[in-house]
């Protein structure tokens, strides 16, 4: 058994990363795992778990299990968790309860959980302490391990915990089984050292880490053999990619490398404002397959807060970063992230965050309260604020972002806009659905031969979080 201990995720040192390319083993026995056999994988949180779960499901599958859409008929569930908000925590530990039933009336049945909520050491105690017939738990540093760690589970029929507090290598070859067969993520980096005092990622991910651009550049390519016609950079803060590399390359040299591979459409997240720099705005202008697209979190509009969050950048700091962009892309569309009711938090600094948004007049934002998370510096912060009032203030942002978003949809009415059509949508099963190049979603009528294929939509009517196109031959 291995357990997070959070003294350790906190570590930083030099310490060289390397690079494993054999570290992910099946052996003969292990691919029989799962015959006959069927899982399921709920998925929470950012991208970066979702292409964990990309990750999982085709190490699954390895193991010769099904996969099925119904946890009811699963042998093996698995829940892929989300740390970064309590809210996050509350749906994991729900399904948790409503699986354990399942557990009761069938005791062969498998259940796991890993992601970044395995690697809180408050959560796994947890664990320990009411969730003893929880199967396995791995965390985020040894996806590669599954293979190893379920065989064990099976075999001992106790319960396996692997979780390590590490500041983690790069562990190449793990293989993947894509949710969509045009679109794809592709993880650039891992890891983060900003250390902002409300965020619990740096210690559940590890210490700042980029892949080598070879690594990177194949992977595009591969993509591109597969008729694959847009690709996503992650990491959880792209723009500092390559700064812990040995070689003199970062995010404006790879941005500039994926687009010269040709392919259609290339987008990245997220970016924290503190490592954007003046190259990178050139190169997303200079590349046509760069899209107009930029998720750039902004926290809080106000100067004492954001030092309170460790954010290292002041409200104008953010606000000269943002006219930069627009300046140079002025058909570009910017979203962000706002916490509100961070400790301390006076009216006077609320109305300072609704003055950036004032200013940016953001295409959408992702609005949260805050969310304290244990082991961070500002669990500890004095929190004298009432739900009510950050109710009040949600609600009060969130009514002035949605003018917005409205207002910035308003500017397509009746233009025609490329359009990458990825499916049927889910509230309109008659309907396609798709993305234009500055991430807005478009609704329209045709048949499936578009879907796979970017096409030129005029916009016919417009909605707060949507738009409805037609289809131009």
């Amino acid at each position: 058994m291995i357990i997070p201990n959070l003294e350790k995720a906190r570590k930083r040192s030099k310490d060289p990363v390397l690079i494993k390319e054999h570290d992910y083993n099946v052996n003969s026995e292990e691919k029989r795992l799962g015959i006959g056999k069927k899982y399921f994988i709920k998925t929470y949180g950012c991208q970066m778990n979702e292409h964990d779960g990309e990750n999982i499901k085709a190490i699954l599958e390895d193991l010769s299990f099904e996969q099925t859409n119904q946890y009811t008929d699963a042998d093996l569930i698995l829940l892929n968790t989300c740390s970064i908000r309590e809210n996050a925590h509350n749906k994991a530990f729900g399904m948790l309860g409503r699986i354990k039933h399942l557990k009761q009336q069938n005791p062969g049945l498998i259940v796991g959980l890993c992601g970044c909520m395995a690697q809180e050491e408050i959560v796994v105690k947890e664990i320990l302490e009411k969730y003893k017939w929880l199967d396995l738990v791995f965390g985020t540093h040894n996806i590669h391990r599954l293979p190893q760690i379920l065989a064990e589970s099976m075999r001992s029929k106790h319960q396996e915990i692997e979780v390590m507090s590490v500041e983690g290598d790069i562990i190449e070859n793990i293989p993947v089984k894509r949710d969509s067969k045009y679109k794809a993520w592709i993880n650039i980096m891992y890891g983060c050292d900003k250390f902002c005092t409300y965020c619990i990622v740096p210690y559940t991910r590890g210490k700042q880490r980029s892949r080598h651009p070879k690594y990177i550049l194949e992977e595009v390519q591969d993509l591109i053999k597969d008729g694959y016609q847009e690709v996503t950079l992650l990491g959880q803060n792209v723009n500092a990619y390559g700064k812990d590399l040995s070689i003199s390359y970062g995010m404006e040299n790879l941005l500039e490398d994926v687009a010269k591979t040709g392919v259609k459409r290339i987008r990245f997240v997220t970016s924290h404002p503190w490592d954007f720099t003046d190259r990178m705005i050139e190169v997303i202008k200079e590349y046509k397959n760069i899209m107009p697209y930029i998720h750039l979190p902004l926290q809080s509009g106000s100067d004492r807060i954001l030092k309170l969050m460790g954010r290292r950048y002041t409200k104008e700091e953010y606000l000269t970063l943002f006219y930069k962009i627009k300046k140079a892309l002025p058909y570009s569309a910017i979203t962000t992230d706002i916490i509100v009711g961070f400790p301390g938090e006076t009216e006077e600094d609320f109305l300072e965050t609704l003055d950036v948004v004032k200013k940016c007049k953001f295409d959408s934002a992702f609005t949260f309260i805050f969310s304290k998370r244990v082991g961070t510096p500002a669990y500890k912060m004095k929190d004298i604020i009432s739900v009510e009032e950050k109710n009040q203030r949600l609600q009060k942002l969130n009514h002035l972002v949605n003018q917005y978003s409205r207002l910035a949809n308003e500017q397509y009415l009746g233009k025609t806009v490329p359009v990458l059509i990825e499916g049927y949508s889910e509230k309109n099963p008659t309907c396609l659905m798709g993305y234009t190049d500055t991430m807005k979603l478009v609704n329209v009528v045709g048949n499936a031969k578009y879907i796979g294929q970017i096409v030129n939509v005029k916009i016919e009517d417009v909605k707060t979080w949507s738009m409805d196109g037609k289809i131009i031959e």
